[in-house]
């Protein structure tokens, strides 16, 4: 049976990528063929078509195409929606371009044929089935992907920034046909620059005023431009725009909050499993320098990697040279997956120019109504396989032990997660913030569930087939029983009433107040077997609790000690952690 339940768990990693890339992709249906939107021409049919066939087809396509400010786009039919997939918001960041804010795409005059998918960022991510890291996508990655209803008029625009530790993934993460319809709202979904392309903050790339590593949010502050300027052609408002991310994108929403160059670009916002997390702009040169001076040896640019590592740590033009000889195909694998570390791939850099130096101490947000949510076993999908538990230490505990060790792992490494990507994120916000905070918690799959998943939990991606059927979670549970539907109706009535009004309230719906010190409240999700369980209550805990209940907790000191300092320790979560076990720091 124990064998049995391993092979079920693989065969779930197999058909996921989130294990490696903290945020999955899922693959959307193909769309409509052309010949299925459109009617059948009397040539075709061998039929005298009556006089109004010609331009009922003729307007039937015509519903396909829309204008933008370089040049018209044609989608195809998916479902009840209408989809643009590949949609470019920015010339290719390619050549001089690569390191550089992004720029406007050029103007094209026929019709541009977007029906088709498109292809992801430049990346390098792990094949569960070879179990060999494979390359995929492209450096002229700019675009995304826009769904609406066939008659979308003036609706809320939902902007998506996929997951994927900012190092893989792609816009078609959550594929929006179902959101769209389903919440009234144009979806919009983007492709942005991942690894060492997006974030680089080397001293020879930084060489001028107001220089900045953090291209991908760059990326997507064009990526918003774009969409004010063009969006109601599609149907959707300029003026209410809600930008949201799960995994690495939730994270990349919430840097948006701090950045001054963000400043009245959206209107609402929404991290799925984000928390706050920075990295030091000097720390995270020596992090990549390191990465990078193999290379370097290998080019012949020094004699070890010391030197290497010296040299590239200069501001001089030969360093940059020699950053853009490099192809992307090197550069893609470089620093591996991060497995929620910011050690391991240093981005999102408090550099004075797009984030502030103080980060989220900050006394200054672009405060606008926000909903952040987690799930209660956050951590159960990166610690499960966690490569410690293969070590010959490890191994050679007696199977209790280890399983014993496993689930200290995923309990309070869980419970520090939810609390850092939700009420910790609040704490930190609320007396610098003019707007709501709300918080959402999906207990859907935890121990204490009316409906537990034993295999994940309420794992990292638990609200995902709340809002697509097209997902790869299949292997974790069964997500088309009635009652995760019902719970999956309710999130989206509130999910609908956020993105039009900024407040989740509505008729027929329990008051969803929002989060202060005084009233810690967050709305809980769950559901059993028939029917939705949803309420509004306190789930507070803190870093001192969660230590302390680690401390006393009965697992043998030893076997406790080394899951905390190599599964749990260096994580986005794991400071309090950290310091007061003394553990050793990752970074260089």
């Amino acid at each position: 049976m124990k064998q049995k339940t391993i092979a079920i768990l693989l065969s779930a990693l197999m058909a996921t990528s989130l294990l490696s890339a903290c945020g999955g992709t899922a693959s959307a249906p193909e769309p409509a063929a052309e010949e299925d939107v459109q009617a059948d021409t009397p040539e075709e049919t061998g039929e005298t078509a009556p006089e109004e066939a010609e331009p009922k087809a003729e307007s039937q396509d015509q519903a396909l195409i829309r204008a933008t400010a370089f040049g018209d786009v044609k989608g195809a039919a998916l479902g009840e929606s209408l989809v643009w997939y590949a949609v470019p918001y920015g010339a290719a960041p390619v050549g001089e371009k690569r390191w550089a804010a992004p720029e406007d795409p050029e103007v094209w005059e026929d019709v541009r044929d977007c029906s088709e998918p498109g292809e992801a960022a430049l990346q390098s991510s792990m094949n569960y089935e070879t179990f060999q890291n494979e390359l995929s996508g492209t450096e002229d990655c700019l675009n995304l992907d826009i769904y609406a209803a066939p008659d979308a008029e003036k609706l809320p625009v939902l902007v998506y920034i996929h997951g994927g530790n900012n190092q893989t993934g792609s816009s078609r993460e959550i594929e929006g046909s179902k959101v769209a319809v389903r919440d009234n709202c144009v979806y919009v979904s983007l492709n942005y620059r991942l690894g060492l392309l997006g974030f680089n903050c080397l001293p020879a790339l930084q060489t001028e005023e107001n220089s900045t590593g953090n291209y991908t949010l760059l990326d997507i502050a064009k990526a918003l431009d774009w969409v004010k300027a063009n969006i109601e052609s599609f149907g959707g408002d300029p003026e209410n725009i809600t930008v949201s991310g799960f995994s690495a994108g939730g994270r990349d929403v919430m840097a948006l909050l701090i950045s001054p160059m963000f400043q009245g670009k959206f209107q609402k916002a929404i991290a799925f499993s984000g928390g706050m997390t920075t990295a030091d702009e000097a720390a995270s040169a020596r992090q990549i320098a390191a990465a990078l001076a193999p290379l370097a040896v290998e080019d012949e640019k020094a004699e070890d990697e010391a030197a290497a590592m010296e040299w590239l740590l200069t501001d001089g033009e030969d360093v940059k040279e020699y950053l853009y000889s490099l192809t992307g195909e090197r550069l893609a694998p470089l620093m591996g997956n991060a497995g929620i570390r910011m050690s391991a791939f240093p981005h999102l850099y408090t550099d004075g120019t797009v984030l502030p130096e103080e980060g989220f101490e900050t006394g200054t947000y672009n405060s606008v109504p926000v909903l952040m949510l987690t799930g209660s076993t956050e951590f159960s999908l990166f610690c499960s396989f966690d490569g410690y538990y293969m070590t010959p230490d490890y191994t050679a505990l007696d199977e209790d032990t280890q399983a014993a060790g496993k689930a200290f792992a995923r309990t309070y490494g869980s419970d520090m997660y939810r609390i850092f990507n939700t009420q910790c994120s609040a704490q930190t916000m609320f007396d610098h913030y003019d707007s709501d905070i709300y918080l959402c918690q999906v207990e859907y799959g935890s121990d204490k569930s009316l409906t537990p998943l034993p295999a994940m939990g309420s794992f990292h991606g638990i609200f995902v087939p709340m809002l697509t059927d097209n997902h790869t979670y299949g292997s974790f549970g069964d997500f088309t029983v009635p009652g995760y539907q019902a719970m999956a109706e309710v999130f989206n009535d509130y999910l609908a009433n956020f993105l039009k009004s900024g407040s989740p309230n509505g008729e027929g719906l329990e008051e969803w107040s929002a989060w202060t010190p005084d009233s810690p409240l967050t709305m809980v999700f769950d559901a059993d077997g028939e029917k939705a369980a949803v309420e509004l209550r306190d789930v507070s805990s803190s870093y001192e609790d969660i230590i302390a209940a680690m401390e006393a907790d009965p697992l043998d000191n030893d076997v406790k000690m080394g899951v905390i300092s190599n599964v749990i320790n260096g994580r986005w979560f794991s400071a309090a952690q950290d310091q007061h076990f003394g553990l050793e720091s990752l970074w260089k």
